[in-house]
């Protein structure tokens, strides 16, 4: 951790003017290892310290010190550039204003990271703005850990918010709002039972509770408040239309109670608004003027209008686009919190999810996720996107970063006769020398992966050739018609490795000792095998598989 904080500070420093501020090194770290927030007064003063200490160099010796121990960090990255507009809004009058309100119940998802995306593309197309606004009004779903993982989701893919909202900050004017509209008769309470109203609603019929007097519904509000009435023999709903084709319209609950912690407001509050009188409200109080969300809630766009104008506020703009995932995967919340409690998945960062932290584990970049979330367009078509298709977006960024070694998966030893005490110098990039070599040290004994048959040409890449576990010569010859293989040679120095899978399984071998050299998240290439991203060094180095 003390080299991490060590690096992040230089970095800082010679991007921001020569001296280092720890705020932002203390946020870049805790952005990069979540776990560290457990113990964030420990880490805070060894940032201090580190910033104090790197403040004391001259620019010319946090350079150096840099590009010895870190360079990469000093690599500009590469944005690759997609081929992408936006269709043109509808009812833009003066300032724009888009949201992503996500619900703290899950982890945030590819087609979450899409909403967020394309509605911070409008404010920036538009020159308005971009807020980040949580749907926490469920406290049986919400807690810390994923309002955390929605920040980090959003910082890592580089959308940046105006404002942040909780709507549970704003309860008790929703009370005073909700107040107002059971006096105009818009509201009603109703105690009938939870099947008599999915009977009714079913059916098109009126209960016998929308005909109850203001003044009841009033006093029955004011018991809800003051805890009187428990939960499930209650609901504040809206007077809709009970004969509408939209069942969404049908005097939908706008309150209940929920008698449980909070994790931000803890039990300060027993009366909870439903997830339409919510977002109606927040979307007239925050003044959004349009908003890109899925087509899941296409039904519920007619009520919540409806809402902001029994409200008395201008109505949102609302662009609905098609649901999409990947072939295979799992979306779902609900059902990824079954499977993690079920053991069936080891967590939100699961490799076969696709989850922001999944993927990021995997070592996906933000860019090229960016890339391919906007190659999927803006239509109201659902789709189903193969693993390749992510996966071509992001080799066009990362090959040219990925530095390049080799791996051997279930090592096998052979011995070739005559084989020279050689030192071989293997680029790090074969498109980029000057980055350097990798040298490794080789005597008779080697492991292989592939399987060798007798009468056959090889040559160990960048070494030798050889037919029958003997050796036939060192340069490379077309005419042998060779079949290359990846080696390491027997040594001490080589290191165990795991790869952890897209499928969950682990794949064990061996890799040459230049590995040592790499940090926690650097992304590489395993020759012939996969992209990878370092997870864990420790007596055997762990790695998660990107793709091929």
């Amino acid at each position: 951790m003390k080299e991490k904080i060590l690096h992040y500070a230089l970095h800082n420093a010679i991007t921001h003017k020569g001296k280092a501020e720890a705020k932002a090194v203390l946020g870049k770290l805790l952005s990069e290892i979540p776990e560290l927030r457990k113990d964030v007064k420990k880490v805070k003063e060894e940032v201090e310290k580190a910033v104090k200490n790197i403040n004391r160099l001259t620019h010319k010796q946090k350079l150096e010190k840099l590009e010895k121990e870190a360079p990469h960090l000093l690599e500009k990255k590469e944005k690759v550039k997609h081929e992408f507009s936006l269709p043109k809004l509808e009812n833009v009058k003066g300032e724009i204003i888009t949201a992503f309100p996500p619900e703290p119940s899950g982890y945030p998802h590819l087609g979450h990271a899409k909403s967020a995306l394309i509605n911070y593309l409008y404010a920036k197309q538009y020159k308005g703005k971009f807020y980040l606004r949580f749907e926490d009004t469920n406290p049986e779903l919400a807690k810390d850990e994923f309002y955390q993982a929605q920040l980090d989701g959003l910082r890592w893919l580089g959308i940046e918010y105006d404002s942040l909202f909780y709507i549970s900050d704003n309860i008790e004017d929703m009370y005073k709002k909700a107040e107002e509209l059971i006096k105009k008769d818009h509201l009603y309470a109703c105690i009938c039972s939870q099947d008599e109203t999915k009977i009714n609603r079913r059916n098109k019929t009126e209960c016998k509770c929308r005909k109850n007097s203001k003044d009841k519904n009033l006093k029955l509000w004011k018991d809800m408040l003051n805890k009187k009435i428990k939960q499930g023999k209650i609901i504040i709903r809206l007077k809709g239309n009970m004969e509408d084709d939209n069942t969404a319209m049908r005097d939908p609950t706008m309150f209940r109670i929920i008698n449980k912690e909070h994790p931000r407001h803890k039990n300060k509050y027993y009366v909870w608004p439903s997830y339409d009188f919510a977002a109606a409200y927040s979307d007239g109080i925050e003044k959004i003027t349009h908003r890109v969300r899925s087509k899941e809630f296409e039904l519920r766009a007619p009520l919540q209008l409806k809402l902001q104008e029994l409200m008395g506020f201008d109505k949102t703009t609302i662009i609905e686009q098609g649901r999409f995932n990947l072939e295979g995967v799992e979306s779902s919340k609900r059902i990824i919190r079954d499977l993690i409690e079920k053991k069936k998945l080891c967590g939100w960062d699961d490799p076969r999810l696709s989850t922001l932290v999944a993927l990021k584990k995997r070592g996906f970049d933000p860019e090229a996720i960016k890339n391919f979330l906007l190659s999927t367009g803006l239509t109201k078509a659902e789709a189903t996107y193969k693993w390749e298709s992510l996966y071509a977006e992001n080799k066009k960024v990362i090959d040219k970063k990925a530095n390049r070694y080799f791996f051997v998966l279930n090592p096998k030893k052979i011995k070739i006769k005559n084989a020279p005490k050689l030192a071989a110098k293997i680029p790090l990039h074969p498109d980029f020398p000057e980055r350097g070599f990798r040298e490794i040290k080789t005597s008779e004994e080697f492991y292989i992966q592939d399987s060798i048959k007798k009468g056959h040409n090889y040559r160990f890449i960048q070494l030798f050739n050889f037919k029958d576990n003997k050796l036939i010569s060192k340069e490379a010859d077309s005419k042998l018609k060779a079949q290359l293989i990846h080696w390491l040679p027997v040594s001490d120095d080589l290191v165990k490795v795991e790869v952890v899978m897209d499928n969950g399984k682990i794949k064990k071998g061996l890799a040459e000792e230049g590995i040592k050299k790499l940090k926690v998240d650097d992304v590489i290439q395993f020759q012939r095998f996969a992209f990878v991203r370092l997870d864990k060094k420790n007596d055997k180095f762990t790695f998660y598989y990107t793709h091929s």
